[in-house]
């Protein structure tokens, strides 16, 4: 007998009277048994998180409309379910693991309040026995110091730190059902794969099932026992995993498989230096006696040097926290540092003030995610030409030109310039900051985590999009990134960052086919789990 079965399910934002072939879920249908992992996956918009959210009811109803279907668990008809039973459901039945683990905690309280909280309601303890409990379930998935962190803020931890405390809610009450909704995405590949272990160390002892929704194929060839495709609110394809990896039948499984990141950067042109870092150092003050005197500090980057040619590729690479942002910030003079930075032959590491806007145009940033990035307020020819008009005077029809150019370079249509960026998919948002960017002319790109929010057919995409511009334009790039896959296509050289420090460097086949210091050798053991990179003797 199913744990889980969901047959036909229709849904739509629209309303009740949307023919059932428009809406945007359409005759969905799947079962999970008992201890089994189902991974539900396909490109963001494919109606994955919409479909496992309704198993709860957990969208409102309206917008939410259910046109037709079903969904039991257990035998129990959830959308014909009381509130109260739905409460009982959600509260010790099935547990939920979300994406982003900061926007699902509450800011405002205490790791130990929002733990218990769901003890106390659901199993009647007192403050006492609660309390306890939840400091086992911290020391359960692994968190260290758990007796320090029941008393953290959610912003006080980690990445990790903080997934860890969302699978720790999610199965305090010991689910039947796991619904894990992109519970990797934004963690580096090292804490990805402890997680993973986490999950399924966890469902082995709990015998529990696991929805597991995602994009990346990487994760669902290693954990899950079947797996369901859906593109565009349909399901296109189902079967075991293996089964669907080595002979996927329907072309959009072939085209999510075959979008693993690839592809080399293109030959650099140039010996001359663009950027040269020298003993770079990015100390903050952690403790002080008590007449101001600094006795500790968290050395974020300490005596970093790298260089980078003209039309050059370099890739900065670690799990979060080796100092690879700060470095970023620091070469963007966004942060204070310590050391020699060059830019194009002049120091400018003393640079502060007006002093910075000249370089300000010859180097650009662009980040990780770029809904956060753009303003929602302005449209996009608003955003693009903006830095624009604080660096140069032009008429307004040259600058509708620039915006123009700057568009077309990076494929976007100019006839979307008065869009604002909510219209757009996560890809779309991601060009839009790069033709932001663009239209300056800079010499220097940091990307600091530019692919790591999008889907992997996305991420193939603005990968040749770089490439295309650096060909073109003759563009040098400091990238920035815990994902070595896309590093190691994009980039010509690669400097591995821990705890502050280089550890490795190479260039880039070098590095991934004979990586010589442990920790490099762990960091490609992991993103690579049970592949071999490119470049590495089979």
């Amino acid at each position: 007998m199913s744990l889980l079965s969901i047959r036909d399910l229709t849904l739509d934002f629209r309303g009740p009277d949307t023919r059932p072939e428009d809406a945007v879920i359409r005759k969905v249908g799947f079962d999970i048994a008992p201890a089994e992992t189902l991974a539900l996956v396909g490109e963001s918009g494919s109606g994955k998180s919409v479909t496992a959210m309704t198993i709860l009811r957990l969208i409102d109803s309206p917008p939410l409309h259910v046109l037709g279907g079903e969904i039991e668990f257990k035998g129990t008809s959830i959308l014909k379910a009381s509130q109260a039973e739905l409460r009982r459901i959600r509260a010790g039945e099935v547990g939920v693991i979300f994406q982003e683990p900061l926007t699902s905690l509450n800011p405002l309280h205490r790791i130990h309040r929002q733990l218990t909280e769901k003890i106390v309601l659901q199993r009647g303890l007192g403050k006492r026995e609660a309390l306890e409990l939840a400091l086992f379930w911290l020391n359960k998935v692994g968190i260290r110091n758990a007796a320090q962190r029941l008393q953290a803020f959610p912003h006080e931890l980690s990445g990790g730190e903080r997934q860890r405390v969302m699978i720790a809610m999610a199965l305090v009450n010991e689910p039947a059902l796991l619904i894990a909704d992109e519970p990797t995405t934004a963690l580096d590949v090292t804490v990805q794969a402890q997680i993973l272990e986490l999950i399924q160390r966890l469902q082995d002892e709990m015998k529990m099932a696991v929805l597991f929704i995602t994009h990346d194929l990487h994760i669902v060839r290693q954990i899950a026992d079947r797996v369901v495709v859906m593109e565009r609110g349909e399901v296109v394809e189902r079967g075991e995993t293996r089964q669907v990896f080595e002979r996927p039948e329907h072309h959009y499984t072939r085209k999510l498989i075959e979008s693993e990141p690839h592809g080399s950067p293109p030959d650099i042109v140039s010996d001359q230096n663009i950027l040269d870092v020298n003993g770079l150092r990015c100390w903050y003050p952690l403790k002080k006696s008590l007449f101001g005197k600094v006795r500790s500090y968290v050395k974020a980057v300490d005596d970093v040097s790298l260089t980078i040619r003209r039309g050059e590729s370099i890739g900065l690479v670690g799990e979060s926290g080796s100092g690879k942002s700060s470095f970023g910030r620091a070469v963007l003079r966004l942060e204070s540092s310590e050391g020699e930075i060059i830019f194009d032959g002049k120091r400018i590491d003393s640079l502060k003030g007006p002093a910075l806007k000249p370089l300000r145009k010859r180097i650009q940033v662009i980040f990780q995610d770029p809904y956060g990035a753009l303003s929602p307020r302005l449209t996009l020819e608003e955003i693009i030409r903006e830095g624009l008009e604080i660096h140069e005077t032009l008429s307004p029809a040259a600058l509708a030109d620039a915006v123009t150019e700057a568009m077309q370079a990076v494929q976007l249509d100019p006839s979307w310039r008065d869009r604002y960026p909510h219209e757009l998919s996560g890809g779309q948002r991601q060009r839009v900051c790069i033709a932001r960017a663009l239209i300056l002319k800079p010499e220097l790109l940091v990307l600091d985590e530019p692919t790591s929010s999008l889907d992997r057919t996305i991420q193939q995409q603005i990968i040749e999009l770089l490439q295309k511009l650096q060909r073109d334009f003759g563009l040098s790039f400091l990238f920035i990134s815990h994902d070595l896959r896309v590093v190691q296509a994009m980039c010509h050289r690669v400097f591995v960052m821990r705890q502050g420090k280089i550890v490795e460097h190479n260039n880039t086949e070098a590095l991934f086919s004979n990586p010589v210091e442990p920790y490099t050798q762990e960091l490609i053991k992991t993103a690579f789990l049970g592949e071999t990179p490119l470049g590495q003797p089979q």
